[in-house]
């Protein structure tokens, strides 16, 4: 990947590029933000940079052997360590060795974009939370105590890295202050609060922010020829997430569904319209049952809105003008006395419908509990 593929992020990229042009990189770094605001991208374009051939002032060439395969994923020199758990086809002792295969196809059809619910998603590991095991951390030190095939520099990619576990992250301890002669580590994470102090102190922190509305809105536009307007909408609930802004964007009839037919079943529910709300319920029916758990899990987003207007932070709801109008309505009816019963209420729907419970029932048991709360002060 070439730095001019990474979404936005001007600075952070100008900045990589001048530490590798000064010949001041860092051997351990770790990437401090969102997966859709592009760290795994950053961390490939940067990779891909520093063992390039015949790079530029501002990018790798992109058409040299090392930047082939990188751009594959398949240079001898780039090593990926990620979450991993049991699966159908690997069913003792995972690892990341075991998975590489299914890890190239993710990254490579997410565009480096996708996050680790995404990731589990692929894998279909079910309810399963991926670990990155001590296992890894012994493939680790295999892979780095040989010396570099043909690039400059080895480059060890740790994706997730707040899912090291502790034997795994104090195995790697002594290798991050200590690396062997041009290694470089790259560890991408989300939640710093997650990793380990001792980690933390071998390693250069680089931030990586939210892209921004202004090349989210570019990007969407250029790479979908959208509309003006329906990228807006795509970038509002976005938030700074480029897999996000694609997510809106393709589901843009899906999420403008979920908007009416949630609103129409609050209505009727405040109304405690029992012919009505039978004849809705059955309407639900028919829409399968991941369709199903989407609008509950869309009511559990309109039941957080509601929490942020009731606390004067309406501009953190980030949602198209209509929708942005029907949550500040619907917040009066949303307090600490409900709260809480409500959001279990949607969360309960959803485990029935996976366990195939008859959707027409889950949604009438819903709604009349849910009358009653609407009018709980």
């Amino acid at each position: 990947m070439q730095f001019s593929q990474v979404i936005g992020q001007q600075a952070l990229k100008q900045s990589l590029i001048q530490s590798v042009r000064n010949n001041r990189v860092s051997h351990a770094q770790l990437f401090l933000g969102k997966a859709g605001s592009g760290s795994l991208a950053l961390a490939l374009a940067y990779a891909q940079y520093i063992n390039c051939k015949q790079r530029t002032e501002h990018d790798s060439c992109g058409t040299c052997p090392s930047c082939i395969k990188i751009n594959k994923l398949t240079h001898p020199d780039l090593h990926f360590i990620f979450p991993t758990t049991l699966t159908k086809k690997v069913k003792k002792d995972p690892e990341s060795a075991l998975f590489m295969e299914s890890w190239r196809a993710f990254v490579q059809e997410k565009n480096a974009y996708g996050n680790l619910q995404s990731w589990y998603e692929y894998l279909d590991v079910e309810n399963k939370q991926g670990t990155i095991f001590s296992r890894d951390a012994a493939a680790i030190m295999r892979s780095l105590s040989f010396k570099a095939y043909e690039a400059e520099y080895k480059v060890m990619v740790i994706w997730m890295a707040e899912k090291l576990n502790v034997q795994a992250a104090n195995k790697l301890l002594k290798l991050l202050e200590e690396p062997p002669e041009k290694t470089l580590f790259l560890l991408l994470a989300e939640q710093q609060d997650q990793m380990l102090a001792t980690v933390l102190s071998r390693t250069y922190r680089v931030k990586v922010p939210k892209i921004s509305d202004q090349e989210l809105s570019y990007a969407l536009t250029e790479k979908h020829n959208c509309r003006e307007a329906d990228a807006r909408d795509a970038v509002m609930m976005a938030d700074g997430d480029w897999s996000l802004a694609e997510y809106f964007f393709k589901n843009a009839d899906e999420e403008k569904y979920n908007f009416q037919i949630f609103q129409q079943w609050m209505r009727l529910c405040f109304k405690v319209a029992v012919a009505e709300l039978i004849e809705f319920v059955d309407t639900l029916k028919p829409l399968g049952r991941e369709k199903q758990k989407t609008l509950l899990a869309y009511g559990l987003q309109v039941f957080r809105n509601s929490l942020l207007v009731n606390n004067q932070l309406l501009d953190m709801v980030r949602l198209p003008a209509e929708e942005k109008t029907f949550n500040q309505n619907f917040a009066p009816f949303v307090n600490p006395a409900n709260l809480l019963q409500m959001s279990q209420l949607m969360e309960e729907g959803i485990k029935q419908i996976e366990r195939n419970g008859y959707a027409p029932l889950i949604f009438m048991d819903i709604s009349f509990k849910m009358s009653k709360l609407l009018k709980q002060k």
